[in-house]
């Protein structure tokens, strides 16, 4: 059931509003929800967030991140999980992306709160439970549903809080869908322009070499991650990127799609080994 629309797409005299692309629910796959929220630079450009539903196989549900739904997206989230009560978790995956927790908590007050250690030195109020999520092991909380993955090479929080490479990639592992904050990037273009205009491959966060940490190894850290990546998660058939889309993926795609954005990072990490070593 690839891009079932949960919620109707708004239209205006036959053309899509920005509001039909940047706020929406669409099933993925049998048991995976993805949900697109707006997220404004400047308070201008809307450049998305998103948060992912996904069901276990036990009949309850797991949240990954969170975003600010409106209406229609939050009636559909609550009708799907009873009201709130078949939710068992919330993770939140990136530890920039700490705006919308307190917002998603309230609407599933009663799921365990799982956090990366920023999520909890922002909000040291909240319920936090269990160790931060970039530490977990294979054995984590939510192995049952997730396949995990931190990127190796990059600093997890830089100083400069504009610096947001690194996150915990997060695979569903019966749709093998990718949920990803950040770490990496699919372009698209903006309201109405976007049934018009291609959207990217995927592409490495644009700040990557601010984020490398500053010694030795690190730009083939970061690029042996980057490949291995590419080879363990290769039947990977969606990626759904925060800013700004979901990308569908042919067979295939994820390993060539991988390996050409750490060919376009080349020169990154070369002038990070001239300069560590």
């Amino acid at each position: 059931m690839q891009g079932q629309n949960v919620t109707d797409s708004a239209k205006v005299s036959g053309v899509f509003t920005q509001r039909a692309y940047a706020v929406r629910m669409k099933k993925l796959a049998e048991m995976f929800w993805n949900i697109r929220g707006v997220y404004r630079v400047a308070g201008v450009l809307d450049i998305g967030t998103h948060m992912s539903l996904v069901k276990r196989g036990n009949g309850r549900f797991v949240v990954v991140d969170g975003c600010d739904p409106d209406a229609e997206q939050r009636d559909a989230m609550l009708a799907l999980t009873g009201g709130g009560e078949l939710v068992d978790a919330v993770v939140h995956v990136h530890p920039f992306h700490t705006l919308h927790v307190e917002t998603t908590q309230r609407l599933f007050p009663d799921a365990t709160l799982f956090g990366t250690a920023r999520h909890r030195q922002k909000a040291p109020t909240m319920p936090w439970s269990g160790a931060p999520v970039e530490e977990w092991g294979e054995d984590h909380p939510l192995a049952d549903v997730f396949d995990l993955s931190v990127p190796d090479g990059v600093q997890f929080v830089t100083r400069d809080e504009r610096v947001h490479v690194a996150s915990v990639l997060v695979r569903h592992r019966q749709s093998r869908i990718v949920h990803v904050d950040d770490t990496l990037n699919v372009m698209a273009a903006p309201g109405i322009l976007r049934p018009l205009l291609p959207q990217s491959s995927l592409r490495m966060h644009p700040m990557l070499s601010r984020a490398l940490t500053p010694v030795a190894g690190a730009a083939d850290a970061y690029a042996a991650w980057a490949r291995g990546l590419a080879a363990r998660w290769a039947d990977t058939p969606t990626v759904c990127a925060a800013h700004s889309a979901v990308r569908d993926l042919p067979p295939g795609g994820f390993t060539r799609e991988m390996e050409a954005a750490l060919d376009k990072v080349a020169g990154t990490l070369k002038r990070h080994r001239e300069r560590y070593g």
